[in-house]
Order: structure tokens, then C-alpha cells, then sequence
């Protein structure tokens, strides 16, 4: 077996342009090179060894570099100011509750947001005649067999898959553009091939979650309540994206297409569990030139901090307690009434009082019929770092608890995900490159600022549900809330502390 690295083309219509194979003839253990359109690979005795002999050829790439982090935020806030959109929720009529003055207006700015595994992509394959065989880890293994046939010319019968461990991959694994590359670099060099993305190639080839805008309107009744919400989101419908690219097998260039068509997924981010009168929830369709794909959270997250964040500032702008502001706002929920009372007294909720750095937030998630509940109780503190998250306390309500021990698991690992994309997670895009090519530039929380966790189960008799994206969902808007709590000021950016925009 050999080993191989790559070097792929800046994020747009580019292709491979010059290079220079005399530049890496004298790095010890280099073998060949492999060119694909928009990529050129390096095979070698060792990883380091290819990976040294790109850093000498130093491949150029020609075309337009169209994902550019200015571009990009110009075409979203166009679409807040489109005069069409896709009705996600409404009842009564909340364009004539509003009028022409709001009690608020809120203009929220999502950054896009890298999956940052430890583990980068990496493929093993073997092509031999009319056989090919991959070691690799996918979250769609068929479709991975599917494209590895086309692009091989075989029938997919004779694609193996040997499944591994896919670690943290969270929904990076969807795509496997890695998988193709190690089928096509084993094939030409006649030799099994291992092939590894470093950490620049990882941020340049796998799709981050897409950025969004987003744009809040209220009107209050005299207490502060919400009467008529107006929500307009404007982002990539990532959704379709992503279909085109796993179900019709498309590339990542023809797959940008659907990102203007309607979204059928993002919707279900938005399962208000409050009772406002007047309600109209809208999407926006934008498309922008940087692929992008699924994440842990997903639009749970996405939906889960608009409201729950907006919220809490009517809470704070009327005036009163943000626990029993909610808890006014869910009669028509009471399960998830008792996970706010719960998270409130086990956390030794105070009122939130200014200075305190305390922050909740609860969601409500449906999936296939099923119910999950959570709410969320966030000490946070400004420190050099940006902030410091000192405390997590979160009570669940997933039905019947099949393995308690896995659910915990589940629920604080979403907690943890959730706090790296409150600090980081991102990147800006420059003539189509990221300007973050290593994962200490990500801001990533480190155990020695994992805060402490305290996790609550309801028990109950309902039907079993997923608690992996719960967690994530919720924990964004409470520690966003606690900062509030602590000084005064409201963030309305993700990551929290304003990267990437």
C-alpha cells in the first residue's frame, strides 16, 4: 500500500492548472502523481513524504474563486430584503398585527460552521480489474458505493465496502468526495492507496453548515407578551443541496443549483411550542457559491436560537422574569413547562438578575411522530478567551429511556458541540480558500474549559425518541441568554463571539 495527500481547487469554478513535477524529485519516498479535475494528488512511501511533495510543486488552479465571505453576506442580505420568501408557519395575520412600527426589531448574522472532527476524511481503496474495495467510514454507504461505481465505470455489485468507525464526523460523513478520490488515485497507480485530507484540504472540501441571515419583528401586548412575530430567515435551502448531491448523485457544482429551490427540512427548526396569536415564519432561498451541507443540529439548532434568543430579550425589555415569561407563553405544553421547571430548580435558577451570567433556553423537537423536550440552564462569564461557560444544566424529556447511559452520553455531547459553535467552528472565505486551515485557530472549547454538566431525565412512557440533536439546539441560545445576563449586552451572531462574519 502507499499513501497519498491532495491538494484540491479553491471553492468555485476552478480547475487544475500548471504545476511542476521537478519540484519534488528529490523528497525521499515520493511516487507519482495523479491530476483529477480540480485536484492533484501525490503518492508516497509515507503520508508526510506526499504531503511534503505538494508543498514543493505547489499546484496552481486556475478559473474564478467565487466563495468569498463579502459576496456571500451581500446575496443573504438581499434575500432578507426579497419581496418573496416560502411560508414555513403562520396563523392569523402577523404582517397586520406589526404595521409599520415593531415593539422590535432584531437582524440576527450565522456564520458558516466547519464540523471540526479531530479525525480529517481519509479512504483506503484497492482497485484490482473489474473489483474495487474501500475501507472507509460513511453515513451513506450506498451512495457511496453508487459514486464510486459511476466514477469507475463498474457495476455497483462489484463496489465493497468495508465499513470503519466514523468518530465525531456528525453528519460530515454524509459526503464522501475522499472515498471517489482514493478509488481514482488507487485505479491509475495500480496499488492500494491510503489517502488522507490534512486539515486545509478538510476546510476546503467538506461543505461547513450554511450561514444565514435572519431578520425578527415583534409586536408586545401592554405586558410585553408577544401579540403577532414576524421571522424572515434568508440562507441556502442546504437541504436540497445536500439531496442533490446524495440521492441524484450530483456534484458539488451542479448541486448548487438547489440551493434556491425550496427547503423541505427547515421548517421543522421551527416548531414553536409558544402561544403567540399572530405568527408568520418565512425562508428565503439564497443561492450563494459555497457548497454546503449537514450538521449536527441542523435546523433545530438554527430555529431553536432565533426564537428562544428573541424571546428572552422580550423578557428582558418587559421587564420580567425570563423563567415565568416562558412559562406564561407554554400553555398548550406542559411537558415541556416541567423540563423548564426541572432544569430551573436543579440548576438553582435565581431570576436571572443583571450581572448573573444565568441563561435558559428550551426547545421542542418532532420527529416521525415523535416528541423530544429539553431546556437548558447556562452560568456564563466574559473572560480573555471571549467568554467562559461554567456550568451546563440541562432536564430531558425523550419518552422511554432504552439506555439511560447512552442518553446522557448523547445529551452531553450535544452540550459540548453546541459550545464549540458558540466559540468558533468557523472560518472566512478569500478567493474561494478558508483563512482557518488549522484546528487551533477554530477556537475549540479544551477539557480545561468544558464546564461542569448536570443532566435530568423525565421519566416517561411515550414512544422512544433521538436525543442527539437536542442538546446542540438549546444550549446556543442559553449560553447567548447567560452573556446577556452577565453584561448587558445582546448577541445576535453565531459563533457568539462575532467570528467568521
Amino acid at each position: 500500500m502507499v499513501f497519498a495527500a491532495i491538494r484540491h481547487a479553491p471553492v468555485g469554478e476552478a480547475s487544475l492548472g500548471s504545476f511542476d513535477r521537478k519540484a519534488a524529485s528529490d523528497v525521499t519516498g515520493f511516487g507519482q502523481l495523479i491530476e483529477g479535475p480540480d485536484w492533484l494528488a501525490a503518492t508516497g512511501e509515507t503520508w508526510w513524504a506526499a504531503e511534503q511533495a505538494l508543498a514543493r510543486i505547489a499546484p496552481r488552479f486556475k478559473g474564478s474563486h467565487r466563495a468569498d465571505s463579502a459576496r456571500i453576506a451581500r446575496a443573504l442580505d438581499r434575500g432578507l430584503k426579497s419581496d418573496s420568501a416560502e411560508e414555513l408557519a403562520s396563523n392569523g395575520d402577523a404582517l397586520a398585527q406589526l404595521g409599520t412600527k415593531p415593539d422590535l426589531t432584531a437582524t440576527y448574522a450565522l456564520a458558516p460552521a466547519l464540523h471540526a472532527g479531530i479525525e480529517t476524511a481519509s479512504a483506503t481503496a484497492r482497485v484490482s480489474g473489474d473489483k474495487a474495495e474501500l475501507w472507509v467510514a460513511s453515513q451513506a454507504p450506498q451512495a457511496l458505493r453508487r459514486d464510486v461505481a459511476r466514477a469507475l465505470d463498474l457495476s455497483i455489485v462489484d463496489v465493497v465496502l468495508y465499513p470503519v468507525a466514523a468518530g465525531g464526523s456528525f453528519d460530515a460523513r454524509l459526503d464522501h468526495a475522499h472515498a471517489l478520490e482514493a478509488a481514482l488515485i488507487a485505479r491509475k497507480v495500480g496499488k492500494p492507496v491510503q489517502l488522507t485530507w490534512s486539515r486545509w484540504q478538510e476546510h476546503i472540501a467538506v461543505p461547513p453548515r450554511a450561514p444565514a441571515r435572519a431578520r425578527v419583528a415583534v409586536k408586545t401586548t401592554p405586558d410585553g407578551s408577544p401579540f403577532a412575530l414576524h421571522l424572515r430567515l434568508a440562507a441556502p435551502s442546504s437541504s436540497a443541496e445536500f439531496g442533490a448531491r446524495l440521492f441524484g448523485g450530483e456534484g458539488r457544482r451542479q448541486a448548487l443549483a438547489a440551493q434556491a429551490q425550496a427547503d423541505p427540512q427547515i421548517g421543522g427548526g421551527f416548531d414553536l411550542a409558544y402561544a403567540i396569536p399572530h405568527l408568520l415564519i418565512e425562508h428565503v432561498p439564497v443561492a450563494i457559491d459555497l457548497p454546503s451541507g449537514r450538521q449536527r443540529g441542523n435546523e433545530q439548532a438554527l430555529g431553536c436560537f432565533l426564537i428562544e434568543t428573541a424571546i428572552d430579550e422580550l423578557a428582558r425589555r418587559s421587564g420580567r422574569e425570563p423563567l415565568s415569561f416562558r412559562m406564561a407563553l407554554l400553555g398548550g405544553d406542559l411537558k415541556l413547562a416541567k423540563c423548564l421547571q426541572n432544569a430551573a430548580t436543579l440548576a438553582e435558577w435565581n431570576g436571572s438578575p443583571p450581572g448573573s451570567g444565568e441563561g435558559l433556553a428550551c426547545h421542542r423537537q418532532t420527529l416521525g411522530g415523535r416528541e423530544g423536550r429539553i431546556a437548558v440552564v447556562a452560568s456564563a462569564h466574559p473572560s480573555e478567551a471571549g467568554f467562559r461557560v461554567e456550568k451546563l444544566t440541562a432536564v430531558v424529556d425523550i419518552g422511554r429511556i432504552v439506555n439511560v447511559d447512552l442518553a446522557r452520553q448523547q445529551i452531553e455531547g450535544g452540550l459540548i458541540f453546541g459550545l464549540g459553535l458558540a466559540l468558533g467552528c468557523t472560518t472566512r472565505w478569500s478567493r474561494g480558500l478558508p483563512d482557518s486551515g488549522r484546528l487551533a485557530a477554530l477556537a475549540l472549547p479544551n477539557l480545561a474549559a468544558c464546564p461542569a454538566i448536570e443532566v435530568d431525565f423525565i421519566e416517561s412512557e411515550a414512544e422512544p425518541f433521538d436525543p442527539g440533536e437536542l442538546g446542540v439546539a438549546a444550549v446556543l441560545p442559553a449560553i447567548g441568554n447567560a452573556l446577556f445576563a452577565a453584561t448587558g449586552t445582546r448577541i445576535r451572531t453565531l459563533p457568539l463571539t462575532g467570528a467568521g462574519q
